[in-house]
């Protein structure tokens, strides 16, 4: 192209999709949707609609003795601690993630982290692609706020709960595991 030309190059970016709306969200507020998972709590920030389906954002309470069982899904998956610290085995090999570092689990690969000091710890979780989240709506339940712990189950509620995940799972890219 010579520099006098007035051709001018087209955008390899698509336009702007004016029916996308700026999302702008508070995990603390009481009338947020917030779900007991695990034992922990989760609040869904970003869901997959938000965001054209590219990732979904979580804020995640994870109290002492908190953290999901052993378990692999095929998306990216990352958490930034904000608070505390939590036991995270990856492909079996156990380290400790604190406050102020951001950890990063490839896709397919075994993990789980859990909660083992005294103190909650708190982190965003961002997936990508979304999807977990709706796995999440689909299997948790709601609780009054971002650090409300999910309600005990009896052995037959429990029961009932590890037979929706299993069957569940395949459906959301996720697999149990015996161990990480």
């Amino acid at each position: 192209m010579s520099g006098n030309s007035e051709e001018q190059l087209s955008s390899v970016i698509p336009p702007d999709d004016v029916s996308r709306e700026l999302s702008a969200v508070r995990s603390d507020v009481e009338n947020f949707p917030h779900l007991g998972v695990v034992g922990d709590t989760y609040t869904i920030l970003l869901t997959g609609k938000d965001t054209a389906g590219r990732f979904c954002l979580i804020d995640m309470f994870v109290p002492s003795g908190g953290g999901p069982p052993p378990h692999r899904h095929d998306f990216e998956e990352t958490f930034i601690l904000l608070e505390g610290e939590v036991d995270l085995i990856f492909r079996g090999v156990k380290r400790v993630a604190r406050a102020g570092e951001t950890i990063h689990v490839p896709a397919n690969a075994p993990h789980q982290f859990h909660n083992s000091s005294s103190q909650s710890a708190r982190m965003l979780c961002l997936c990508s692609p979304a999807g977990q989240e709706e796995f999440f709506q689909q299997i948790g339940i709601p609780v009054a706020t971002r650090t409300t712990p999910p309600p005990k189950l009896d052995a037959g509620a429990e029961a009932d709960l590890r037979a929706k995940v299993a069957k569940l799972a395949p459906k959301y890219r996720t697999e149990l595991l015996p161990h990480a």
